[in-house]
Protein backbone atom coordinates (compact mmCIF):
# COMPACT_ATOMS: atom_id res chain seq x y z
CA UNK A 1 0.00 0.00 0.00
CA UNK A 2 1.29 3.47 -0.85
CA UNK A 3 0.27 6.77 0.67
CA UNK A 4 0.39 10.01 -1.29
CA UNK A 5 0.94 13.05 0.92
CA UNK A 6 -1.36 16.02 0.56
CA UNK A 7 -0.22 18.89 -1.64
CA UNK A 8 -0.70 22.65 -1.81
CA UNK A 9 0.15 22.94 1.87
CA UNK A 10 1.33 26.23 3.31
CA UNK A 11 4.27 24.45 4.88
CA UNK A 12 7.32 26.67 4.37
CA UNK A 13 7.65 30.08 6.04
CA UNK A 14 9.24 32.72 3.83
CA UNK A 15 12.21 34.80 4.98
CA UNK A 16 11.67 37.43 2.27
CA UNK A 17 8.96 40.03 1.78
CA UNK A 18 7.46 39.48 -1.66
CA UNK A 19 4.48 41.07 -3.38
CA UNK A 20 2.56 38.22 -4.96
CA UNK A 21 -0.98 38.04 -6.33
CA UNK A 22 -1.65 35.16 -3.98
CA UNK A 23 -1.15 37.49 -1.02
CA UNK A 24 -4.25 39.56 -1.80
CA UNK A 25 -7.98 39.12 -2.20
CA UNK A 26 -9.00 39.73 -5.83
CA UNK A 27 -11.68 42.44 -5.73
CA UNK A 28 -11.97 42.73 -9.53
CA UNK A 29 -12.50 39.16 -10.66
CA UNK A 30 -16.00 38.30 -11.86
CA UNK A 31 -15.54 34.67 -10.85
CA UNK A 32 -17.20 33.25 -7.79
CA UNK A 33 -13.90 33.64 -5.94
CA UNK A 34 -13.81 37.42 -6.58
CA UNK A 35 -15.73 40.23 -4.87
CA UNK A 36 -16.81 42.08 -8.05
CA UNK A 37 -20.34 40.73 -7.79
CA UNK A 38 -23.30 41.52 -5.57
CA UNK A 39 -23.36 38.35 -3.51
CA UNK A 40 -21.49 38.16 -0.22
CA UNK A 41 -19.24 35.10 0.04
CA UNK A 42 -19.34 32.99 3.17
CA UNK A 43 -16.26 33.98 5.17
CA UNK A 44 -14.69 31.40 7.46
CA UNK A 45 -12.73 33.75 9.68
CA UNK A 46 -10.95 31.18 11.80
CA UNK A 47 -7.60 30.05 10.39
CA UNK A 48 -7.61 26.25 10.07
CA UNK A 49 -4.97 24.46 12.14
CA UNK A 50 -4.08 21.65 9.72
CA UNK A 51 -0.72 20.55 11.17
CA UNK A 52 -1.73 19.98 14.78
CA UNK A 53 0.86 21.01 17.39
CA UNK A 54 3.68 22.36 15.22
CA UNK A 55 6.38 22.75 17.86
CA UNK A 56 8.75 19.94 18.82
CA UNK A 57 10.38 21.49 21.90
CA UNK A 58 9.94 19.88 25.29
CA UNK A 59 12.25 16.88 25.02
CA UNK A 60 15.11 18.44 27.00
CA UNK A 61 12.68 19.80 29.58
CA UNK A 62 11.55 16.23 30.30
CA UNK A 63 14.97 14.63 30.65
CA UNK A 64 17.28 17.42 31.81
CA UNK A 65 17.74 20.69 33.62
CA UNK A 66 19.15 24.14 32.95
CA UNK A 67 21.97 25.88 34.81
CA UNK A 68 23.82 29.15 34.40
CA UNK A 69 27.50 29.44 33.50
CA UNK A 70 29.83 32.43 33.38
CA UNK A 71 32.63 31.16 31.10
CA UNK A 72 33.25 30.48 27.43
CA UNK A 73 33.64 26.77 28.12
CA UNK A 74 32.25 24.22 30.54
CA UNK A 75 34.56 21.43 31.77
CA UNK A 76 33.56 18.39 33.80
CA UNK A 77 35.21 15.15 34.80
CA UNK A 78 33.75 11.66 35.00
CA UNK A 79 34.75 8.55 36.91
CA UNK A 80 36.99 6.02 35.22
CA UNK A 81 36.40 2.29 35.51
CA UNK A 82 37.43 0.70 38.81
CA UNK A 83 38.83 -2.58 37.48
CA UNK A 84 41.67 -3.12 35.02
CA UNK A 85 40.68 -4.87 31.80
CA UNK A 86 42.70 -4.58 28.59
CA UNK A 87 42.49 -5.61 24.94
CA UNK A 88 45.58 -6.78 23.08
CA UNK A 89 47.46 -9.55 21.29
CA UNK A 90 49.09 -12.76 22.55
CA UNK A 91 52.52 -14.26 21.86
CA UNK A 92 52.45 -17.85 23.12
CA UNK A 93 56.26 -18.04 23.31
CA UNK A 94 56.84 -14.42 24.20
CA UNK A 95 59.49 -13.64 26.83
CA UNK A 96 59.53 -10.13 28.26
CA UNK A 97 63.02 -9.04 29.27
CA UNK A 98 64.91 -11.71 31.24
CA UNK A 99 61.86 -12.83 33.22
CA UNK A 100 61.64 -16.27 31.69
CA UNK A 101 57.99 -15.67 30.87
CA UNK A 102 56.15 -18.48 29.05
CA UNK A 103 53.96 -16.17 27.01
CA UNK A 104 53.26 -12.47 26.69
CA UNK A 105 50.38 -10.06 26.19
CA UNK A 106 50.81 -6.80 24.29
CA UNK A 107 48.41 -4.03 25.26
CA UNK A 108 46.52 -2.37 22.38
CA UNK A 109 43.68 -0.55 24.14
CA UNK A 110 41.59 -0.50 27.26
CA UNK A 111 38.24 -2.27 27.40
CA UNK A 112 36.44 0.83 26.04
CA UNK A 113 38.62 1.00 22.95
CA UNK A 114 40.89 3.87 24.01
CA UNK A 115 44.14 3.12 22.20
CA UNK A 116 47.64 3.79 23.43
CA UNK A 117 48.54 7.42 22.94
CA UNK A 118 44.89 8.55 22.87
CA UNK A 119 44.22 9.41 26.51
CA UNK A 120 45.44 5.94 27.48
CA UNK A 121 49.18 5.61 28.01
CA UNK A 122 51.65 2.86 28.77
CA UNK A 123 52.31 4.44 32.14
CA UNK A 124 48.71 4.11 33.33
CA UNK A 125 47.46 0.82 31.89
CA UNK A 126 47.62 -0.41 35.51
CA UNK A 127 48.95 -3.98 35.16
CA UNK A 128 51.85 -4.62 37.57
CA UNK A 129 54.31 -7.36 38.42
CA UNK A 130 52.82 -10.20 40.54
CA UNK A 131 49.24 -9.46 39.45
CA UNK A 132 46.97 -12.47 38.90
CA UNK A 133 45.12 -12.13 35.61
CA UNK A 134 42.56 -13.92 33.50
CA UNK A 135 43.62 -14.21 29.87
CA UNK A 136 40.96 -15.00 27.27
CA UNK A 137 41.11 -15.54 23.51
CA UNK A 138 39.58 -17.89 20.94
CA UNK A 139 37.38 -19.62 23.52
CA UNK A 140 40.24 -20.33 25.96
CA UNK A 141 40.62 -18.79 29.46
CA UNK A 142 43.90 -19.09 31.42
CA UNK A 143 44.85 -17.98 34.94
CA UNK A 144 48.29 -16.40 34.85
CA UNK A 145 50.77 -14.56 37.04
CA UNK A 146 52.38 -11.39 35.70
CA UNK A 147 56.15 -11.92 35.89
CA UNK A 148 57.31 -8.83 34.00
CA UNK A 149 55.99 -5.54 32.67
CA UNK A 150 57.93 -3.68 29.98
CA UNK A 151 55.84 -0.77 28.74
CA UNK A 152 52.94 -2.32 26.77
CA UNK A 153 54.47 -5.86 26.86
CA UNK A 154 53.34 -8.02 29.80
CA UNK A 155 55.15 -11.31 30.57
CA UNK A 156 52.94 -14.16 31.82
CA UNK A 157 53.25 -17.62 33.37
CA UNK A 158 50.18 -19.85 33.46
CA UNK A 159 49.19 -21.40 36.80
CA UNK A 160 48.11 -24.77 35.41
CA UNK A 161 50.50 -25.38 32.50
CA UNK A 162 54.12 -24.81 31.57
CA UNK A 163 53.31 -22.77 28.48
CA UNK A 164 50.24 -20.98 27.20
CA UNK A 165 48.33 -23.25 24.87
CA UNK A 166 45.01 -23.14 23.10
CA UNK A 167 45.08 -19.36 22.61
CA UNK A 168 45.13 -17.62 19.23
CA UNK A 169 48.11 -15.45 18.40
CA UNK A 170 46.15 -13.97 15.49
CA UNK A 171 43.20 -12.90 17.62
CA UNK A 172 43.04 -9.09 17.73
CA UNK A 173 40.63 -9.03 20.66
CA UNK A 174 42.37 -11.04 23.36
CA UNK A 175 41.28 -9.79 26.79
CA UNK A 176 43.26 -9.55 30.02
CA UNK A 177 41.59 -8.92 33.40
CA UNK A 178 43.40 -8.31 36.70
CA UNK A 179 41.72 -10.30 39.51
CA UNK A 180 44.25 -10.02 42.35
CA UNK A 181 47.94 -10.58 43.21
CA UNK A 182 50.26 -13.12 44.86
CA UNK A 183 53.60 -12.62 46.66
CA UNK A 184 55.95 -14.83 48.63
CA UNK A 185 56.42 -14.32 52.36
CA UNK A 186 58.39 -11.26 53.32
CA UNK A 187 58.36 -9.96 49.77
CA UNK A 188 58.50 -6.17 49.39
CA UNK A 189 57.36 -6.08 45.78
CA UNK A 190 60.88 -7.34 44.80
CA UNK A 191 61.92 -3.69 44.87
CA UNK A 192 60.67 -3.61 41.32
CA UNK A 193 59.82 -0.30 39.69
CA UNK A 194 57.09 -2.07 37.76
CA UNK A 195 55.04 -2.39 40.97
CA UNK A 196 53.95 1.19 41.45
CA UNK A 197 50.79 2.58 42.99
CA UNK A 198 47.86 2.86 40.62
CA UNK A 199 46.27 6.29 40.24
CA UNK A 200 42.70 6.86 39.03
CA UNK A 201 42.52 7.95 35.42
CA UNK A 202 41.49 11.59 35.17
CA UNK A 203 38.90 11.88 32.44
CA UNK A 204 37.67 15.35 31.52
CA UNK A 205 35.21 16.49 28.90
CA UNK A 206 34.41 19.93 27.61
CA UNK A 207 31.84 21.81 25.55
CA UNK A 208 31.30 25.41 24.51
CA UNK A 209 28.12 27.44 24.05
CA UNK A 210 26.94 28.81 20.74
CA UNK A 211 25.13 32.12 20.24
CA UNK A 212 21.79 31.86 18.45
CA UNK A 213 19.79 34.84 17.20
CA UNK A 214 16.61 35.62 15.29
CA UNK A 215 14.22 38.55 14.93
CA UNK A 216 10.82 39.52 13.58
CA UNK A 217 10.02 42.86 11.95
CA UNK A 218 6.73 44.52 11.04
CA UNK A 219 6.08 48.08 9.91
CA UNK A 220 4.27 50.47 12.22
CA UNK A 221 1.34 50.67 9.81
CA UNK A 222 0.83 46.91 9.70
CA UNK A 223 0.67 46.63 13.48
CA UNK A 224 -2.58 48.62 13.38
CA UNK A 225 -4.08 47.00 10.28
CA UNK A 226 -6.99 44.65 10.92
CA UNK A 227 -7.38 41.51 8.79
CA UNK A 228 -10.40 39.38 8.08
CA UNK A 229 -8.67 36.16 9.22
CA UNK A 230 -8.79 35.37 12.91
CA UNK A 231 -5.43 33.87 13.82
CA UNK A 232 -4.36 31.82 16.81
CA UNK A 233 -0.87 30.86 17.88
CA UNK A 234 0.77 28.22 20.06
CA UNK A 235 1.45 30.83 22.75
CA UNK A 236 -2.29 31.50 23.20
CA UNK A 237 -2.51 34.81 21.32
CA UNK A 238 -5.49 35.26 19.00
CA UNK A 239 -7.18 38.07 17.12
CA UNK A 240 -7.42 39.78 13.73
CA UNK A 241 -3.91 41.28 13.73
CA UNK A 242 -1.78 39.17 11.38
CA UNK A 243 1.49 40.32 12.92
CA UNK A 244 0.49 38.60 16.18
CA UNK A 245 0.64 35.27 14.36
CA UNK A 246 3.88 36.09 12.56
CA UNK A 247 5.55 37.18 15.80
CA UNK A 248 4.32 34.10 17.66
CA UNK A 249 5.47 31.80 14.86
CA UNK A 250 8.94 33.36 14.94
CA UNK A 251 9.11 32.89 18.71
CA UNK A 252 7.91 29.27 18.52
CA UNK A 253 10.32 28.47 15.72
CA UNK A 254 13.22 29.95 17.70
CA UNK A 255 12.24 27.90 20.76
CA UNK A 256 12.41 24.79 18.56
CA UNK A 257 15.82 25.88 17.29
CA UNK A 258 17.04 25.96 20.89
CA UNK A 259 16.26 22.26 21.18
CA UNK A 260 17.21 21.10 17.69
CA UNK A 261 20.62 22.76 17.90
CA UNK A 262 21.31 21.03 21.22
CA UNK A 263 20.37 17.68 19.67
CA UNK A 264 22.03 17.89 16.27
CA UNK A 265 25.07 20.21 16.53
CA UNK A 266 28.64 19.02 16.18
CA UNK A 267 31.89 20.78 17.12
CA UNK A 268 33.72 22.35 14.21
CA UNK A 269 37.09 21.18 12.94
CA UNK A 270 40.07 23.47 12.45
CA UNK A 271 40.38 22.04 8.95
CA UNK A 272 37.14 23.69 7.85
CA UNK A 273 36.38 27.29 6.93
CA UNK A 274 33.56 27.77 9.44
CA UNK A 275 35.88 29.37 12.00
CA UNK A 276 36.99 31.98 9.49
CA UNK A 277 33.41 32.62 8.35
CA UNK A 278 32.43 33.37 11.95
CA UNK A 279 35.55 35.44 12.58
CA UNK A 280 36.88 32.95 15.13
CA UNK A 281 40.45 31.86 15.69
CA UNK A 282 41.18 28.17 14.94
CA UNK A 283 41.46 27.54 18.68
CA UNK A 284 37.92 28.82 19.28
CA UNK A 285 36.29 25.88 17.50
CA UNK A 286 32.94 26.71 15.93
CA UNK A 287 29.90 24.63 16.77
CA UNK A 288 29.04 22.73 19.92
CA UNK A 289 28.63 19.10 20.99
CA UNK A 290 25.00 18.07 20.59
CA UNK A 291 23.33 15.02 22.11
CA UNK A 292 23.48 12.73 19.05
CA UNK A 293 27.15 13.56 18.40
CA UNK A 294 28.06 12.97 22.06
CA UNK A 295 26.41 9.53 22.01
CA UNK A 296 28.13 8.57 18.75
CA UNK A 297 31.52 9.63 20.10
CA UNK A 298 31.31 8.45 23.72
CA UNK A 299 28.18 6.32 23.96
CA UNK A 300 26.56 3.36 22.24
CA UNK A 301 24.88 2.98 18.85
CA UNK A 302 22.56 0.16 17.80
CA UNK A 303 21.50 -0.44 14.23
CA UNK A 304 19.04 -3.15 15.20
CA UNK A 305 18.91 -6.83 14.42
CA UNK A 306 17.34 -6.15 11.03
CA UNK A 307 19.56 -3.28 9.93
CA UNK A 308 18.01 0.16 10.04
CA UNK A 309 14.46 -1.16 10.43
CA UNK A 310 12.72 -1.26 13.77
CA UNK A 311 13.28 -4.45 15.75
CA UNK A 312 10.37 -6.86 15.87
CA UNK A 313 11.59 -9.15 18.67
CA UNK A 314 13.54 -9.00 21.91
CA UNK A 315 16.90 -9.83 20.33
CA UNK A 316 17.89 -6.18 19.95
CA UNK A 317 16.85 -5.35 23.50
CA UNK A 318 18.80 -8.29 24.85
CA UNK A 319 21.86 -6.95 23.06
CA UNK A 320 21.15 -3.49 24.52
CA UNK A 321 20.86 -4.95 28.02
CA UNK A 322 24.16 -6.77 27.59
CA UNK A 323 25.83 -3.49 26.63
CA UNK A 324 24.25 -1.60 29.52
CA UNK A 325 25.51 -4.32 31.87
CA UNK A 326 29.03 -3.44 30.70
CA UNK A 327 28.41 0.22 31.46
CA UNK A 328 26.63 1.83 34.41
CA UNK A 329 23.78 -0.73 34.60
CA UNK A 330 21.24 2.02 35.28
CA UNK A 331 17.92 0.24 35.67
CA UNK A 332 15.45 2.91 34.55
CA UNK A 333 15.71 4.20 30.99
CA UNK A 334 13.53 6.41 28.83
CA UNK A 335 13.05 5.63 25.15
CA UNK A 336 12.14 8.41 22.72
CA UNK A 337 11.42 6.76 19.37
CA UNK A 338 9.83 7.43 16.00
CA UNK A 339 6.48 6.02 14.96
CA UNK A 340 7.67 2.87 13.17
CA UNK A 341 9.85 1.85 16.10
CA UNK A 342 7.07 2.60 18.59
CA UNK A 343 4.61 0.39 16.68
CA UNK A 344 7.20 -2.36 16.28
CA UNK A 345 7.78 -2.38 20.04
CA UNK A 346 4.02 -2.57 20.61
CA UNK A 347 3.78 -5.54 18.24
CA UNK A 348 6.78 -7.19 19.86
CA UNK A 349 5.29 -6.89 23.34
CA UNK A 350 1.87 -8.06 22.14
CA UNK A 351 3.41 -11.18 20.63
CA UNK A 352 4.81 -12.08 24.06
CA UNK A 353 1.24 -12.62 25.32
CA UNK A 354 0.18 -16.20 24.60
CA UNK A 355 -3.48 -15.19 24.88
CA UNK A 356 -3.02 -12.53 22.21
CA UNK A 357 -2.07 -14.79 19.32
CA UNK A 358 -4.62 -14.04 16.63
CA UNK A 359 -6.64 -11.92 19.08
CA UNK A 360 -6.57 -8.68 21.01
CA UNK A 361 -6.42 -9.65 24.67
CA UNK A 362 -3.01 -8.22 25.55
CA UNK A 363 -2.80 -5.47 28.13
CA UNK A 364 -3.66 -5.17 31.82
CA UNK A 365 -7.41 -4.92 31.21
CA UNK A 366 -10.28 -7.11 30.03
CA UNK A 367 -11.39 -6.19 26.53
CA UNK A 368 -15.04 -6.00 25.58
CA UNK A 369 -16.90 -4.90 22.48
CA UNK A 370 -18.08 -1.74 24.27
CA UNK A 371 -14.70 -0.33 25.20
CA UNK A 372 -11.88 1.27 23.27
CA UNK A 373 -9.10 -1.18 22.52
CA UNK A 374 -5.68 -0.05 23.73
CA UNK A 375 -3.08 -1.46 21.34
CA UNK A 376 -0.13 0.48 22.71
CA UNK A 377 2.36 0.03 25.52
CA UNK A 378 3.99 2.79 27.54
CA UNK A 379 6.77 0.64 28.98
CA UNK A 380 8.04 -2.80 29.84
CA UNK A 381 10.59 -4.58 32.02
CA UNK A 382 13.24 -6.91 30.66
CA UNK A 383 15.73 -8.52 33.01
CA UNK A 384 16.45 -5.92 35.67
CA UNK A 385 15.84 -2.95 33.33
CA UNK A 386 12.72 -0.79 32.97
CA UNK A 387 12.07 0.96 29.66
CA UNK A 388 9.51 3.77 29.38
CA UNK A 389 8.52 4.45 25.78
CA UNK A 390 7.45 7.80 24.36
CA UNK A 391 6.90 9.03 20.81
CA UNK A 392 9.50 11.60 19.74
CA UNK A 393 7.72 14.17 17.56
CA UNK A 394 11.02 15.50 16.28
CA UNK A 395 11.72 12.14 14.59
CA UNK A 396 8.21 11.93 13.07
CA UNK A 397 7.40 15.42 11.78
CA UNK A 398 8.11 15.74 8.05
CA UNK A 399 9.27 19.33 8.55
CA UNK A 400 11.96 18.24 11.05
CA UNK A 401 13.98 15.00 11.40
CA UNK A 402 11.14 12.95 9.97
CA UNK A 403 11.79 14.42 6.54
CA UNK A 404 15.56 14.09 6.89
CA UNK A 405 15.21 10.43 7.88
CA UNK A 406 13.43 9.66 4.61
CA UNK A 407 16.62 10.48 2.70
CA UNK A 408 19.21 9.60 5.35
CA UNK A 409 19.45 5.85 4.68
CA UNK A 410 21.67 4.19 7.28
CA UNK A 411 22.06 7.55 9.05
CA UNK A 412 18.33 7.76 9.83
CA UNK A 413 17.53 7.89 13.54
CA UNK A 414 14.94 5.56 15.08
CA UNK A 415 15.25 6.89 18.61
CA UNK A 416 17.41 7.45 21.65
CA UNK A 417 17.57 5.69 25.04
CA UNK A 418 18.41 7.98 27.96
CA UNK A 419 19.10 6.89 31.55
CA UNK A 420 16.82 8.29 34.23
CA UNK A 421 18.15 9.86 37.39
CA UNK A 422 21.33 11.82 37.99
CA UNK A 423 25.10 11.33 38.05
CA UNK A 424 27.87 12.50 40.37
CA UNK A 425 30.59 14.55 38.70
CA UNK A 426 33.27 17.02 39.72
CA UNK A 427 32.26 20.50 38.63
CA UNK A 428 35.11 22.92 37.93
CA UNK A 429 32.97 25.98 38.61
CA UNK A 430 31.53 24.78 41.91
CA UNK A 431 34.81 23.17 42.92
CA UNK A 432 33.26 20.00 44.35
CA UNK A 433 31.43 16.84 43.39
CA UNK A 434 27.76 17.50 42.62
CA UNK A 435 24.81 15.47 41.40
CA UNK A 436 23.11 16.54 38.20
CA UNK A 437 20.82 15.01 35.57
CA UNK A 438 22.73 13.17 32.89
CA UNK A 439 21.56 15.85 30.48
CA UNK A 440 21.49 19.53 31.29
CA UNK A 441 21.73 22.77 29.35
CA UNK A 442 24.27 25.40 30.36
CA UNK A 443 23.48 29.00 29.40
CA UNK A 444 25.53 32.16 29.86
CA UNK A 445 24.34 34.41 32.67
CA UNK A 446 25.71 36.85 35.22
CA UNK A 447 24.36 39.64 37.40
CA UNK A 448 24.61 41.94 34.37
CA UNK A 449 23.06 39.82 31.62
CA UNK A 450 21.00 36.64 31.51
CA UNK A 451 21.34 35.02 28.07
CA UNK A 452 19.15 31.98 28.68
CA UNK A 453 16.43 33.39 26.43
CA UNK A 454 16.59 37.14 25.82
CA UNK A 455 13.83 39.04 24.04
CA UNK A 456 13.61 42.78 23.47
CA UNK A 457 11.66 45.18 21.25
CA UNK A 458 13.09 48.11 19.27
CA UNK A 459 11.53 50.61 16.87
CA UNK A 460 8.69 53.13 16.94
CA UNK A 461 5.80 50.88 18.04
CA UNK A 462 4.75 51.10 21.67
CA UNK A 463 7.57 52.52 23.77
CA UNK A 464 9.58 54.09 20.93
CA UNK A 465 13.31 53.38 21.06
CA UNK A 466 14.37 54.62 17.62
CA UNK A 467 13.19 56.66 14.64
CA UNK A 468 12.71 53.53 12.56
CA UNK A 469 8.98 53.16 11.86
CA UNK A 470 8.89 49.43 12.53
CA UNK A 471 8.61 47.04 15.41
CA UNK A 472 11.54 44.66 15.70
CA UNK A 473 11.32 41.78 18.16
CA UNK A 474 14.73 40.22 18.87
CA UNK A 475 15.60 36.79 20.27
CA UNK A 476 18.99 35.66 21.56
CA UNK A 477 20.45 32.79 23.55
CA UNK A 478 23.92 31.45 24.33
CA UNK A 479 23.93 27.84 25.45
CA UNK A 480 25.38 24.35 25.17
CA UNK A 481 24.37 20.84 26.22
CA UNK A 482 26.31 18.81 28.79
CA UNK A 483 25.99 15.06 28.19
CA UNK A 484 27.34 13.31 31.29
CA UNK A 485 27.89 9.57 31.31
CA UNK A 486 27.33 9.18 27.57
CA UNK A 487 28.39 5.53 27.94
CA UNK A 488 24.93 4.92 29.48
CA UNK A 489 23.10 6.32 26.41
CA UNK A 490 22.05 4.42 23.30
CA UNK A 491 21.40 5.93 19.87
CA UNK A 492 19.08 3.85 17.69
CA UNK A 493 19.81 4.05 13.96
Amino acid sequence: MSITAGGSLNSVPSSQKQTLSTNYVDFTSTSTEGWAQQYLPELMEKEAEVFGPRTISGFLNQVGAEEAMTSDRVIWSEQSRLHISLIGTIDLDGNVGSSGAKGSFTVVSDIDGNVLGDGFTIANHGVRNHDIVLLASAGKVSRCLVVAVDNEAIGLRAYDEDVLTGHSETASGATLLVIGSEFKKGDNYDGSSTRTANEPTFKTFTNKPIIMKDYYEVSGSDTSRIGWVEVSAENGQSGYLWYLKAEADTRSRFNDYLEMAMLESIPGSNSTNVDGELGLSPESDAGTEGLFYAIEQRGNVTTGVTGVNAATDLAEFDAILAEFDKQGAIEENMMFVNRSTSLAIDDMLASMNSYGAGGTSYGVFNNSEDMALNLGFSGFRRGSYDFYKSDFRYLNDKATRGGINDAAGSEALRGVIIPAGSSSVYDQTVGSAVRRPFLHVRYRASQTDDRRMKTWVTGSVGAATSSLDVMQLHFLTERCLVTQGANNFMLMK
